[in-house]
């Protein structure tokens, strides 16, 4: 399993990575407008496109990026990204792949649904959490 923190807290990111369960971050433009409003992070939206560059390949060389799509959601943001990209990076591709159902992600609502109705949560959820949602009722 790997453990992604979704934030745009830099102090908070740090001390994750310090810690060494961090394998990454994710984000989205309302936390980093969040976050742009403390003090501290005023020059966040800056330094975070210019890293996005750096990091998303227009300064390391890159041809093409590839982004995974799981939900609904994940494409109106990525569609709300794509002509940012296009601006930082107008050589740089994108090419975005649906996840298989085995990798999108489960909505709590919908997992409730599947207990209140018997369902069986085994492809839903990772057996310890369908351990400790057995016999709940919601």
């Amino acid at each position: 399993m790997k453990f992604f923190v979704d934030t745009a807290d830099v102090a908070e990111i740090r001390d994750l990575a310090a810690s060494g369960l961090l394998d990454g971050v994710t984000t989205n433009p309302s936390l980093i407008l969040a976050a742009a409003q403390i003090p501290t992070y005023q020059n966040l939206i800056d330094l975070s496109l210019q890293e996005s560059r750096q990091v998303m390949g227009a300064d390391a060389g890159a041809d093409a990026v590839v982004r995974g799509i799981r939900t609904s959601g994940d494409y109106e943001h990525e569609w709300s990204l794509a002509g940012v990209n296009a601006l930082l990076s107008a050589d740089v591709e994108y090419i975005y792949f649906l996840a298989r159902p085995a990798m999108a992600a489960v909505s709590s609502t919908l997992v409730r649904e599947v207990i209140r109705h018997g369902g069986d949560l085994s492809l839903l959820v990772p057996p310890p959490v369908a351990a400790a949602l057995q016999g709940r009722k919601f």
